[in-house]
Formats: C-alpha cells, structure tokens, sequence
C-alpha cells in the first residue's frame, strides 16, 4: 500500500492491526507507521468505513428515522446514538452526492441527455415553503436538482445553470410547465436555438417523477433548517438514480438481473465511499 506521507510505493505490512482490524503498513522511507484509513475522512471515527456508508445510505434510501437505524445497529452490536448518525449524514452524505455525480458526468454518453423535462415541487423547511427544482432527461435519468428559496426568474436560471454544469452540455430541447420564468431562463441560460415546450401532458413523466422525493420527504414530517434540506434532496435524488435499474422508461427488467444490479452498484459505490 502506498505511504500516505510520502507517497513511497515500497511500504511493508506489520502483523499488527488496528483496534478496527485495518491491517497497518510501515514506511522505510519516511519511517511512519499507518493503515489504510490514514489521511481520509474516516480516519478519526470510531466506526468501520463499511458501517458508517450503511448507515448513511440507509437513511437516505430507506423510510428510516435516526432512532430507527441506531436500534437496527444495535441488534447488530454496533452502539450508536441518533445524534450520531445525523452527524454522519451531514458530514459523508455530501460525498456520496459529489461522487455519484462525477461518476454520473464520467458515463454519459453525448446524446444522452440531450431533452430534458424540468418541473419544481414544492417542500417545507421549517413550516416555510420551498421550491424543488429538478430535471430528468427523455430515459427519465435524472440531470439535477436545486433546493431554492423562491420560485422566480433567478431560480429558474440559477437551476438551469447548474444543470448544464453538471452534465457537460446543453440539450436541444426542454420540457416544462407554463410557468412564466422558464421562457426568459431556458434562453438566457441555455441558448434561443433550445426548442420550449409547454404541454401538460408531455411533462407528465416529469410530475409523476416527484414521487420520490416526495414520499421521502413526507415521513420525515419536513426539514428543520434549508442546509440540512438542500443537502439530503441533492443525495436522495443522486442515490435514487445510480440504483435504477430502467436503461429506458417502463423497460421490463427481470427481478435478477435487478438484484444483480443492486449488489453490483451497491459494492461499487462502497468502494468509492472508501476511497475519499
């Protein structure tokens, strides 16, 4: 393993593990002694790696409260309170958005993302209302999603942006609702030459999409601040998309091969998790 001080390649194991069972390696060069979470952001937890990526991806996939996961934990006989993994979401859930976003970007192909629907929902933070900015493209994968304070003309091109941004590219056409901001936003960010449209039926797929978030958000009974709220919407969606299993809507996919494909996306994202 590579020394995480001075980058020498030639390190040598020792017999001894750590309190965790990480193996431990020793650097002639440099002389320090170190194991594989040395200089990540795992490295003063407490915790296995492996746990604390269960744990936070549980919550962000499953109908979990922060009680229910440390009871669930502690059958297993890991202790842990909820306070600690709200901790954990707030701190690794970040990551996972930045890595399956960038692994998202990585594997898209030029066209695939070239006609968008977009449409907002609404969420409450604090008994406030926000706005949930979010877009998927002709195959129903998703191209992004922004938590905005208000629904305007700023918001619309803010989103817009960030969207372009994150997949590489503008598309040729955009779907959305009639509302007034999109015309204006869809020209000043995207271009004159993306072809508008403003049917209700045709966004149909974008609206029924809002499902996800929304039965999420809904046993959660709200968000307490608008940090905490941008931050899981953004992780919901990104995790929600890697484990779909439709290359294209309403494809019919066996029930195998979508276990095959949850172990190996699963396993995947796991080692990514582990490697930041």
């Amino acid at each position: 393993m590579k020394c995480p001080h001075c980058q020498n390649a030639k390190t040598n194991p020792r017999a001894k593990k750590t309190k965790l069972g990480y193996p431990t390696f020793y650097c002639p060069a440099c002389r320090h002694t170190f194991n594989e979470r040395t200089g990540s952001r795992f490295n003063n937890y407490g915790y296995p790696t492996d746990v604390i990526f269960q744990v936070v991806l549980w919550r962000l996939r499953y109908k979990l409260s922060l009680r229910d996961l440390s009871e669930m934990f502690l059958v297993r006989g890991i202790e842990f309170s909820h306070e600690t993994v709200r901790l954990w979401e707030a701190e690794f859930a970040p990551l996972i958005t930045q890595q399956l976003k960038a692994e998202r970007r990585k594997n898209l192909t030029k066209m695939a993302a070239r006609r968008w629907k977009t449409d907002e929902t609404y969420l409450k933070v604090k008994g406030e209302t926000v706005y949930l900015y979010r877009a998927i493209d002709q195959f129903g994968n998703l191209v992004d999603v922004r938590l905005s304070k208000t629904r305007d003309l700023a918001a619309a091109e803010a989103f817009f942006k960030q969207a372009a941004q994150t997949v590489g590219h503008k598309p040729s056409q955009v779907t959305s609702d009639k509302h007034a901001s999109y015309p204006k936003a869809i020209r000043k960010q995207l271009g004159r030459k993306v072809e508008h449209r403003t049917s209700q039926y045709l966004n149909n797929p974008m609206e029924a999409d809002h499902r996800g978030i929304k039965s999420r958000y809904r046993s959660m009974k709200g968000f307490k601040n608008f940090e905490s709220a941008e931050q899981f919407c953004s992780a919901y969606d990104e995790q929600r998309n890697w484990f779909r299993y439709r290359e294209f809507r309403n494809e019919a996919v066996p029930l195998s091969r979508q276990r095959t494909l949850y172990r190996t996306r699963f396993a995947y994202l796991q080692n990514l998790f582990k490697a930041a």
